[in-house]
């Protein structure tokens, strides 16, 4: 796989060629509510995000009913803690019948929409709804048989790594490709809530590619949009990020999910980043040439009769810049001028004798 070339989901090109395609992760933010979900596609597809996806699975689908050891989540830095883990899905769950009409009105609005799938019931599930690709989740990214039954269905398949060795990936990546996945994504991917700057490593984003010769990006759960449009210039052609309304409304993923207006700005400032990107270049643009005028060069500042010599009295390096560059000014200074000159001439050769 080449990691230049670009795929489509549906019309929409990914690839380092295409500005980044950017995703708007629902979750569980809905706080189970239909008319929020769709409130919360209506904001993201305002604020420029192209992408919009959620989350395919039942409790049941996920764990057992069982509120002790370690299905209770009791360390107190988890944003869960206190719950059960059955408890936690069954309050972040998007009710499998509430996404059609998500998906629906994400497509009325311009949106390619799409879900994680968490076991193959869901994956049967969200064939039926025509999805266009799939995305697997940090945790779910060492569960080779998902994998594969995602990869058969032939469409683009979406990785986030948190946690991932390069060994896992590397069982990862093969088992997607032997399954019949052609267009990869992997998405660099810190699986803390929120992540910190300094706990992204999104240096792996260019490292990663090179190694699985893929598309990649990053799943960014920091809070701003600063690592994001870092991660641009690193090559990520796909950023994915939680969105919510308003985080003070709450819910099992606000704390660290964007708010329309900020969604705005990582749409914004990553297609800048994106458009900086360029390529090598020196001398100047075409947007540039008026402004070579500005530049300082040589200039007569006093009247001057024919054999006056040039001093630093009457020659200087000032702006505008149609005189002699700069650079002239030893080799000139001290000669004579072959005819009267007016103060403010840019000198040329020509003027000397």
């Amino acid at each position: 796989m080449n990691p230049n070339n670009a795929f489509s989901i549906l019309d929409r090109e990914v690839g380092a060629q295409h500005p980044p395609f950017i995703i708007a992760e629902m979750s569980g933010n809905h706080n189970q509510s239909l008319e929020r979900a769709l409130e919360i596609v209506e904001a993201a597809a305002q604020s420029g995000a192209e992408g919009l996806k959620i989350q395919t699975y039942t409790p049941d689908t996920m764990t057992i009913d069982l509120d002790e050891g370690e299905f209770h989540i009791s360390d107190p830095d988890i944003p869960w803690a206190g719950s059960s883990l059955y408890q936690l899905y069954g309050e972040a769950y998007t009710p499998w019948d509430w996404h059609q009409p998500i998906f629906d009105r994400a497509r009325e609005l311009g949106m390619i929409p799409f879900s994680t799938p968490f076991d193959e019931t869901a994956v049967d599930f969200l064939e039926e709804l025509d999805t266009p690709c799939y995305k697997i989740a940090s945790f779910e990214n060492t569960d080779l048989p998902l994998i594969r039954r995602v990869a058969a269905t032939g469409k683009p398949l979406i990785i986030s790594t948190g946690m991932a060795s390069v060994a896992e990936l590397d069982d990862t990546v093969r088992a997607a490709r032997a399954a019949g996945c052609r267009d990869l994504v992997l998405l660099k991917c810190t699986s803390t809530y929120p992540a910190t700057a300094d706990n992204t490593n999104i240096l792996t984003i260019p490292h990663m590619r090179e190694l699985f010769g893929c598309q990649v990006g990053l799943s960014d759960h920091t809070l701003g949009v600063g690592v994001s449009v870092a991660s641009v210039v690193l090559g990520a052609s796909v950023i994915e990020k939680h969105f919510t309304l308003k985080r003070a409304d709450g819910g099992v993923d606000s704390s660290f999910s964007m708010e329309p207006e900020e969604m705005a700005q990582l749409v914004v400032e990553t297609r800048r980043a994106w458009q900086a990107l360029g390529r090598p270049q020196y001398g100047a643009t075409d947007a540039e040439r008026k402004s070579i005028q500005f530049r300082r060069s040589l200039y007569i500042v006093a009247d001057l009769q024919a054999g006056e010599l040039l001093t630093p009295e009457n020659l200087r390096a000032i702006r505008p810049g149609h005189g002699l560059p700069p650079k002239y000014l030893e080799r000139v200074m001290g000669r004579a001028v072959r005819r009267d000159v007016k103060r403010g001439t840019a000198l040329a050769w020509d003027l000397l004798s």
